[in-house]
């Protein structure tokens, strides 16, 4: 039993705090995201303070690693979005595997560059008598609805008793592009339902993401409504 809880506390500190900038090699995508492979990939830390993993044990089973640029731009939209929305919480989905390659059930997700977030949700019935009673809650996410991907919403961005945070899924998308380009990298595109993003552009930063990001009308072999897939843009070396 000792054995066991040292092993958990080992795992937790292994995958709830980040590695720090000093301890990261840079990491090296070859080939595309749907045939390509990553040397010196990195996890995304469990949590922060604002964002948290879909699952604790898709990270202890190598679900979460990425290119180290991706990195460092998904976590540095994470703290502008602490600044700027300080009340709203995040989700991030699946990333890849440590040397990149074949993801089931992803058609991509294979030399770093692919992250899937889930949307961020409110909880609690808007209406214009409710102002302030919605809370930001993180996605729920376990086996029973396959860590979240499961989840279907309707088309009004609504399940059960949760909804779709559009202004705050703007704010991530628009906070990741510029994080993207400070970094000297850029967003390739990113992948929501057809359906639901309307609602996307009708927000405060819904023109800003329609002039420079890249988001398919056509809808994909899954529907990515629960979640939105980012493809980052990086220079990568021909796979061998």
């Amino acid at each position: 039993m000792k054995i066991f809880s040292a092993i958990l506390l080992v795992c937790f500190l292994i995958f709830a705090y980040p590695v720090s900038a000093d301890e990261i090699v840079e990491s090296t995508c070859y080939g595309t995201t749907s045939k390509g492979r990553i040397e010196n990939a990195v996890k995304l830390p469990a949590k922060g303070s604002n964002f948290q993993t879909y699952s604790l044990i898709a990270g202890t089973a190598g679900r979460t690693y990425i290119h180290s640029k991706v990195r460092e731009v998904i976590l540095n939209a994470y703290k502008s979005l602490e600044k700027s929305h300080p009340e709203k919480v995040f989700v991030y989905g699946e990333a890849g595997l440590k040397n990149g390659g074949r993801f089931k059930p992803h058609k991509t997700h294979q030399n770093g560059l692919s992250v899937d977030f889930f949307v961020p949700v409110v909880e609690g019935i808007a209406n214009k008598h409710q102002k302030g009673k919605q809370k930001s809650v993180p996605m729920p996410t376990g086996l029973l609805n396959k860590f979240g991907y499961l989840i279907e919403f309707d088309k009004k961005g609504k399940f059960g008793n949760l909804e779709i945070d559009f202004e705050a899924m703007a704010a991530h998308i628009k906070a990741l592009h510029i994080e993207a380009k400070r970094a000297g990298i850029d967003i390739w595109r990113v992948i929501f339902d057809p359906h639901l993003q309307p609602f996307l552009y009708q927000t405060k930063d819904g023109a800003y993401i329609k002039k420079n990001i890249l988001i398919p009308q056509k809808r994909s072999w899954v529907r990515h409504d629960e979640h939105f897939h980012v493809d980052f843009k990086i220079k990568c070396k021909d796979l061998q």
